[in-house]
């Protein structure tokens, strides 16, 4: 059962890190697009949602490819999550 708890912890957390690097991307091609320096945008938004990911992997996976690949399922189950979120909030902008 402690094991159960750990996975759906990783999972938990996986979902965590994929909505701050998939919704900080999002942001960041909004804030950017429009921005006077958008290379700056864009070179430290990545480098700032790739060091976040990895070390929360590096932290969350302690070693265990278990982990590890759930904490990836959440995270890419939160890429899906933030993809639904801002298709919607696109059609939402256009139906206005």
């Amino acid at each position: 059962m402690n094991e159960v708890a750990a996975l759906f912890g990783a999972l938990t957390v996986g979902v965590l890190i994929g909505s701050f690097f998939f919704g900080g991307l999002w942001w960041t091609v909004q804030k950017g697009v429009t921005s006077d320096n958008p290379a700056l945008w864009f070179f430290g938004s990545s480098l700032l949602r790739m060091s976040f990911a990895l070390v929360g992997f590096y932290f969350i996976s302690g070693g265990d490819w278990r982990k590890l690949l759930v904490c990836l399922l959440g995270f890419f189950v939160a890429r899906v999550g933030v993809t639904q979120l801002a298709r919607a909030s696109k059609e939402g902008i256009h139906a206005s």
